[in-house]
């Protein structure tokens, strides 16, 4: 979750204790980071709670789905009436930060907050400037297992992730608290809406380093992440939101960090498929126009295989400076939809149809002999057959390798340049 340098100033939680004092006292210690431009995606719209059930009490819910495939709360007995996020904390591997209801109202005034984004809210919580963003349960999670999602999620620490700090629970809402990391999305890198001719992503070694940088976050999110503690083992997650609008480009040095890891798994968007060798997920929303992989839009499932796909598609997008899809209008009234990854599949199909395909703001900088392996990288990734799309263990390798390529040649050329830029609006 993430934001840039225009950004509302956090808002300071009000005096107003929790109810639970000393849960709150044993806890705090804990101490997160977003630009003015919201970097989740325009269709995340989640509805607000009409209950607010405490995180301390201990009640569990079921989802029950009607011929209108709207989802009912209704309590079950399964878990004692003791049972709750915070009196399971002390018990975990390593306890996440789990926040009373009212901190996370105080924090945000009651919600009424300038937003970052339709459904999350910059501000300080525990002396930290952190992201809170709120997402509906979509399926039946009993507290156990969310505590146990929550520890492996929280462990896990990668330098191109937004960190979970911890989360709270509110009745059918979870809110999700995430450390705020100052930049902007590469959606909004890419696409200056007051300029478009300018990007602050300038040079090809920048967007490079970019894609090697979400290439290895991504590569840990599917074989690195969520590991036993106990054995070792690691099935990985599936992400689900992979998208240029939910990666944020870093203010200080232009790195990437993914954002939203783990919200799928929390909120119960995904719950365990079948196949293990595919991470198959069985998803209750619908997936974000451009970046869903043809499978995906038929089944519903999400996999590893449909994150690749998403990959390839911010990948082309780095490379071209385009959207994932854009529409436009004829002279006749009709509109013809364009996406990147059928312009791409031309350029790299004509003769140096790739150098007209690239993003002209590059101003042929690039290495020709790289671009048009990284093209045929991201091509490889969206190919309709998910069983021919390659996991992210071997892309991930094959990025860092044209990225090392790429400074080589940034090098023979002599045109390392300083790449600290402000990310503000222009």
């Amino acid at each position: 979750m993430c934001k840039s340098r225009k950004s509302t100033a956090a808002v300071q939680p009000g005096s107003r204790r929790s109810r639970n004092t000393n849960s709150n006292r044993n806890m705090n210690n804990s101490p997160c980071p977003h630009p003015t431009r919201t970097l989740t995606s325009s269709s995340s719209n989640y509805e607000t709670s009409t209950s607010d059930v405490p995180i301390t009490e201990s009640t569990s819910y079921v989802f029950e789905n009607n011929n209108n495939d709207l989802l009912e709360w209704s309590k079950a007995s399964s878990i004692s009436s003791r049972a709750s996020l915070s009196s399971l904390k002390d018990t975990l591997p390593e306890s996440p930060n789990i926040y009373h209801f009212s901190e996370i109202s105080a924090a945000t005034a009651n919600f009424s907050a300038p937003r970052l984004s339709s459904s999350s809210w910059r501000c300080l919580i525990r002396h930290r400037d952190v992201v809170v963003s709120r997402r509906n349960f979509r399926q039946q999670i009993d507290l156990p297992e969310l505590s146990r999602r929550l520890a492996m999620i929280c462990r896990s620490h990668h330098s191109s992730l937004v960190k979970l700090l911890g989360a709270s629970v509110s009745g059918a809402v979870i809110f999700l608290v995430y450390e705020f990391v100052p930049g902007a999305s590469i959606a909004d890198c890419l696409r200056n809406r007051r300029n478009p001719s300018f990007t602050d992503l300038v040079t090809w070694t920048s967007r490079m380093q970019i894609a090697s940088d979400v290439a290895h976050g991504l590569d840990y999110i599917h074989n690195f992440s969520g590991s036993d503690s106990g054995s070792g083992s690691s099935s990985g997650f599936i992400h689900n939101h992979i998208k240029s609008s939910s990666i944020v480009i870093t203010e200080d040095n232009l790195r990437a960090k993914i954002c939203h890891f783990g919200s799928s798994d929390l909120c119960g968007e995904a719950v365990d498929g079948t196949g293990e060798e595919s991470g198959g997920r069985r998803v209750r929303i619908e997936g974000t126009r451009g970046y869903m992989a043809p499978e995906f839009q038929v089944s519903g499932v999400a996999t590893k295989k449909s994150d690749v796909y998403a990959f390839g598609v911010v990948i082309l997008e780095l490379l071209s400076g385009e959207e994932a899809v854009k529409f436009e209008f004829n002279d006749d009234g009709s509109y013809q939809r364009t996406s990147v990854v059928d312009t791409a599949r031309v350029a790299a199909g004509e003769y140096g149809g790739v150098r007209k395909w690239m993003d002209k703001r590059l101003r042929d900088s690039f290495p020709v002999n790289v671009a048009e392996r990284m093209i045929r990288v991201g091509l490889d990734c969206v190919g309709n057959d998910p069983n021919e799309r390659p996991d992210m263990g071997r892309v991930s390798i094959e990025v860092s390798k044209l990225y090392l390529e790429s400074k080589e040649w940034d090098q023979k050329m002599g045109t390392d340049i300083d790449l600290s830029a402000s990310l503000a609006p222009r």
